[in-house]
């Protein structure tokens, strides 16, 4: 199944949520991505749905093995895009914005390569 971009995004961020702060909720994800709760919570619904991640009745968001995947590919091309873009001389907000955006359209293949070019050879944790 593939995600769209927002799916993506919604992913990373509750995986860089549940390092920052162990236990992740909706709200959480709305303020970190500056949505509304009613957008994150039809997000998380769909994600649920889609097998992405879990819902506790207690409001906590886990990844589900496939979420998680989707997540760390999603975090690794973003930090090694940045660092790479930043290493050319983009500025680094800059860079990050133009990171968000490749991470999604880049193949696995090309990402490889880039990885390869730049000198990584395991996944960032």
């Amino acid at each position: 199944m593939h995600l769209h971009q927002s799916g993506e995004d919604y992913l990373e961020a509750i995986f860089i949520l549940r390092q920052e702060k162990g236990a992740v909720r909706s709200i959480d994800v709305a303020q970190k991505l500056g949505y509304s709760k009613p957008s994150v919570s039809r997000a998380m619904s769909i994600l649920r749905a889609d097998g992405y991640i879990q819902m506790e009745k207690s409001g906590a968001i886990t990844l589900t093995q496939e979420g998680e995947q989707v997540a760390r590919t999603m975090y690794e091309r973003h930090h090694l895009l940045t660092r790479w873009l930043t290493s050319l001389g983009v500025p680094a907000e800059i860079a990050a914005n133009d990171a968000c955006r490749m991470e999604h359209a880049l193949s696995a293949e090309t990402f490889a390569c880039i990885k390869k070019h730049v000198g990584e050879s395991s996944p960032e944790k």
